[in-house]
């Protein structure tokens, strides 16, 4: 069997969140579940594998990660400049 990205679900507070699906996206979500549980043994529902599937897409994105880095470092310089100015 081809390995999942998708490992165990971590139980975090979750945020409620309303969105539309295409039907064939709801099915992939849906199979996808279905697999993921005989992998790993956890009920996973569609709604369930969301939040890691776009956490894992996120973490995995170069692009994003390279503007999240520039975005912190020019936060950093510009909270410096502040602590700065007022010594």
């Amino acid at each position: 069997m081809a390995k999942l990205k998708l490992g165990p679900l971590v139980d975090d507070k979750p945020v409620k969140l309303t969105v539309e699906l295409p039907a064939a996206v709801h099915r992939d979500l849906i199979a996808y579940a279905e697999v993921l549980s005989r992998e790993t043994g956890q009920d996973a529902s569609a709604a369930q594998i969301i939040a890691p599937m776009l956490a894992r897409f996120m973490v995995t994105d170069r692009g994003f990660a390279k503007l999240r880095k520039e975005q912190a470092k020019a936060t950093e310089k510009k909270a410096g400049k502040s602590i700065t100015a007022r010594a």
